[in-house]
């Protein structure tokens, strides 16, 4: 794919005329209801699903595939994979919530949460598909779920409207997320636990010596002292020029993630959006594979220098937009300023 090509294009025209001029893939959107998911299909090939299963307690993207088929999201806990560290099972995917809406934490709710501490976390039921649109280069996703305290009250009606574009070499994942208060005063209390977040593959992680949990070859989770970085080649990158560990708690336009797995280099980047409260975003970006963007969580980021606690009255309305790109290159920031500008005029 010629990428200077792209870039012209994209600084030009916009991300439309890309697909309708440099060979777009068809994308099927399947519905199984049955399964809880929607598998979204390139060229006939998995790229990611919508599932909602019971046990994760929220709608999520998962798994996720790069152009030439390699698995950019951790599988644990969906899956046993060798290797794969097992902290933090609420990471699952691609998702967004929030670790302190009215006091509850919806960011870490998970099967591990023993029953006595139930009472202290929220979670998202997907309600409804509202649409499911195929397209040659570009489909469309909307679904409708709740955001429900451990009493089962709404709190929160969410709708997220999802459009996927594919190329040869690209993939993009736009994300639309309107949340509407059902209660008095729904609070997002400052709070580092959120809000836009992809946990990746090991692959994906920046090297580390620190000990840790990774699930060994018969499934079962071992305790490692000393971490094998062979294949460990992530690093971060940020629209500001910081890199590595040191994204974390900075404010960016856009942050990426590049590596390499099994000989193809990769790049995953989020696209903060002009409209979203907090702009731009703060970033929850961790070395071991957790990759966020948080509008709302100030506080902690800036040692108390700032501050939000962002609210809704009842009725009231708020809509967050992110991009994800995902490249079978190492894109530059010029590249990924040329999309981060096209997407900041949808």
């Amino acid at each position: 794919m010629n990428y200077r090509f792209l870039l012209f294009l994209v600084l030009f025209v916009g991300t439309n005329v890309i697909f309708s001029q440099s060979k777009p893939l068809p994308i099927d959107l399947k519905v199984n209801e049955v399964e809880k998911k929607v598998d979204v299909m390139v060229g006939g090939e998995l790229f990611t699903s919508y599932i909602y299963p019971d046990n994760i307690k929220k709608p999520v993207l998962w798994p996720v595939m790069s152009p030439k088929g390699n698995v950019l999201t951790r599988s644990f806990p969906m899956v046993d994979k060798e290797g794969d560290r097992t902290d933090h099972p609420h990471h699952v995917g691609i998702w967004l919530n929030y670790g302190d809406v009215n006091g509850l934490d919806f960011w870490n709710n998970s099967e591990a949460i023993p029953a006595r501490e139930k009472n202290k976390y929220g979670t998202i039921f997907h309600e409804s598909i509202e649409k499911a649109k195929s397209g040659k280069g570009q489909a469309r996703l909307v679904t409708k779920a709740l955001w429900k305290s451990p009493d089962d009250e709404v709190m929160l009606e969410e709708e997220t409207k999802f459009s996927f574009k594919a190329m040869d070499d690209i993939r993009i994942i736009d994300r639309t997320t309107t949340l509407t208060a059902k209660i008095d005063e729904v609070k997002f209390t400052d709070n580092k636990e959120g809000m836009f977040a992809i946990r990746v593959a090991r692959e994906l992680e920046l090297p580390s010596d620190k000990p840790s949990e990774l699930m060994d070859s018969h499934g079962v989770v071992t305790k490692v002292e000393k971490m094998d970085n062979t294949n460990v080649k992530g690093n971060y990158r940020s629209s500001e020029g910081i890199e590595g560990g040191a994204v974390w708690g900075t404010r960016a336009k856009w942050m990426k993630l590049s590596s390499e797995i099994n000989g193809e280099t990769v790049s995953l980047v989020i696209i903060d959006n002009p409209t979203n409260p907090g702009y731009p975003t703060y970033w929850h970006a961790r070395d071991y594979g957790l990759f966020a963007a948080n509008t709302l969580g100030q506080k902690v980021f800036s040692e108390g220098k700032e501050e939000l606690n962002f609210s809704l009255k009842k009725g009231d309305s708020v809509t967050f937009n992110y991009r994800l790109v995902v490249a079978s290159e190492d894109l530059t920031d010029d590249q990924i300023n040329a999309m981060a500008a096209e997407y900041g005029k949808m």
